[in-house]
Parts: structure tokens; sequence; C-alpha cells
């Protein structure tokens, strides 16, 4: 989870996979897998300067912020949590009583990524005591108000950045709340023009924006819009795991697997995509299919063995669709369901229990569909099937 997415828990789960245990390393001295990073690569050309710079000064937290951030912003660009763990070692320096804001936010950071949003809402609220006029703390707790569905919260947030962020930030804010609860097409439309009042607007931010335009659109049935939002992000150049995923499921749910395939033949390292690819794949038949299916399998039951399910959206589609393991598939949406409120989400609980066909498993997100309001025809369908 993370806010440009915006806005992504322990449980022994491993009888519902269908795959061999994960191989372990034979000694710690074992290497398993390089990051495929060249050392003429910018992105690590900046970072071996901010670990220069953090290990100059250890103490200081300016360079250790720096690094955590970097780190972070590499794991969801790639899609890969090893970078996580490497933020995390950059910020032992500081114990909990002593640290300051920008060692407070970056942890907030970290924990939201292991799914710690009371942990990540505490550092955060502690980051606008020292320092109030700060927006990307006060933006990342609308994220997770909106990911646990307090949209009450969210939106409490969102009108507090309306004096202290660009307008284009906290029409966003506002339009991510509006849309998710009964009103995507006022959502989309202010959303648009003040898109288009900031031409100049930042890569990162017309990205984030251009990609809720794109699923506000395709919500609404508008195919031709929803496509335009999605090439103009990718035409950014800007590596970004949410988009990506996003798009890769437009296409697959208007049955256009060739591209989906296309799309993400490059991007096996991260999860979330790789399922999108074997999805496509398998639609296909193309022999690469099997390996990256196994490929999952391997993933979902280390991470288990790790108590690290992170991606448990992910995994129950992953049973549903390519196992075709629904009562897995179910066990795993109703698990995510108790951390993670967010459509997505209420889309493989809502799918899983209706192939399992348990409508009480279901309840939580048909209630989350009624009260929230949110627009989406095909989960309307699927909760009208299970009642």
């Amino acid at each position: 989870m993370r806010l440009p997415s915006l806005f992504l828990t322990v449980a022994a789960l491993l009888p519902c996979m269908v795959a061999a245990a994960p191989r372990l390393p034979s000694g710690d001295a074992e290497v398993l897998e390089q990051l495929p990073a060249r050392r003429d690569d910018p992105s690590m050309a900046e970072l071996r300067q901010l670990r220069a710079a953090a290990a100059a000064a250890p103490r200081d937290p300016a360079a250790a912020a720096s690094l955590t951030l970097r780190y972070f912003e590499l794991a969801n660009a790639e899609g890969d949590p090893r970078y996580v763990g490497y933020a995390e070692g950059a910020l032992r320096a500081w114990k909990e009583a002593e640290a300051p804001a920008e060692i407070l936010f970056v942890r907030a950071l970290l924990r939201q990524y292991r799914h710690d949003f009371a942990g990540a809402l505490a550092d955060l609220q502690r980051t606008l005591q020292q320092d109030p006029a700060h927006v990307e703390a006060r933006a990342w707790r609308a994220a997770i108000f909106m990911v646990q569905a307090d949209y009450v919260a969210a939106a409490r947030e969102c009108a507090a950045l309306v004096n202290l962020a660009s307008e284009l930030l906290a029409a966003g804010c506002g339009a991510y709340v509006e849309a998710t609860t009964g009103h995507t097409q006022d959502a989309y439309q202010r959303l648009a023009d003040v898109l288009r009042r900031h031409p100049g607007a930042g890569a990162e931010a017309r990205l984030w924006t251009l990609t809720r335009l794109a699923e506000m659109a395709a919500r609404l049935g508008n195919d031709a819009g929803a496509e335009r939002h999605f090439r103009e992000a990718l035409a950014l150049g800007i590596n970004d795991n949410f988009l990506l995923a996003a798009y890769a499921d437009f296409l697959l749910d208007r049955d256009r697997p060739k591209e989906a395939v296309a799309l993400l033949k490059d991007w096996v390292r991260a999860d979330t995509l790789l399922l999108r690819l074997a999805i496509a794949e398998g639609r296909l038949k193309l022999p690469a299919a099997k390996a990256h299916v196994q490929a999952l399998a391997d993933r979902f039951a280390a991470s288990a063995l790790r108590g690290e399910r992170l991606h448990l959206a992910e995994e129950s589609r992953f049973l549903l669709r390519v196992k075709g393991d629904a009562p897995g598939a179910l066990a795993a949406a109703v698990e995510n369901w108790k951390s993670q409120r967010e459509p997505r989400d209420a889309a493989a609980l809502l799918e899983a229990a209706l192939a399992a066909r348990d409508p009480a498993a279901a309840a939580p997100a048909i209630r989350w569909l009624d009260q929230s309001g949110f627009e989406s025809a095909a989960l309307r369908r699927i909760a009208a099937q299970l009642r």
C-alpha cells in the first residue's frame, strides 16, 4: 500500500497452499538472488550516495530519512520488499522516545508497508505533533484510513490538506474518498478539471492523478477515457507497481491478455504483477505460465512461513483463478478483510465466497458495499448472486 496506490497478517493458511515447501538456503552465506541493478543505473548511483551520507553521519536524522525514503520508493516501484528490510536497518539508531519528525514519518511508511496500520497512524500523529504542517504525514493518514474504510476520518485529513498542500494533491485526496463513497462521476469531473488547471504539475503527481482518473472512468463505463488516462500515465516513464497492476486488471477484465503479457513481461519480481502475468499467460496457454505459477506458489508459501502474508488479496486471487481452490481463496480473503477493506479486497472476498458457495462469509463485504455506496456494476452483480 502506498499513497499513490492509495492508499495497500499473520495467519497460518499453509494448508490452503497447493505448492511445494520453499527451498531453504544451505547457509547464511548462500546468495539466493541478486537485485538486477547495474552500477551505471542513475538510481543506484543516487542510492550509493545516500548510503555514504548516512554512514558518514550515523546520527543525522535527515541523512537516515533520505536513505530510508529512497529504499521505500524503490520497494514500491519495483515491488520488491527487500528494500523495506534495508530501510528498516537504516533507522535502527533511533529509539521510540527520541525520534524526530523526519524519522517518525519514514518509520510510519515502513510500518504501513508491513500492515502495522495502528503503529503507522501513531507515528504519523507524532509527526504532526512535532510538525503540524507536514503535508505527507496528513496525506498518508488519509491513505491508511481509506484502507481501513474509515471514510469520515479520511475526509477529515483531506479537508486539512486544503490549507496545507497543492490544489492537485488536496483535490486528489478528496476525490478518492468521494469516488469510493458513491460519487464517482462528480469526483472524476472535479479531479479532471483540477488536473487541466495544473499542466505543469510534477510527473509523480500526474501519474497518481491519471491512475485514479483511469480507475474512475473504467467504473463509469468510459473505457475509452480509462484507456487514455492509463496510456498518459505510462507515457510519463515512471516505474510504478500500482499503475501497472491497475492497467493489467483493466486489460484482463476486457479479455485482452496478450496486451497484459506485453505490459508485464519484464516485471516478474513483483508478486502483484507476476500474478497478473501468470493469469494472462494461462489464458493464452503460453509455456511460461507453468514456471510463473510455480514461482508464485513458492513465494506465497515462503511468505507464510515468515509470517509476512502482505498480499493476501493477491493470494486469494491466485488460489481462485489459477489453482481453482475456492475454499483456500476464501480463507485468504476472509483473513485479508480483517486489516484491509479497499474495493479490491471486497472483490476478492465476494468472488471467493461466490465460488465457494458460502454467502455468509461474504456478509462483511456486502455490508461494506451497501454502506459505502461504492459504484461497481461487477461487484453488485456478485453481491446480488450471493444474496
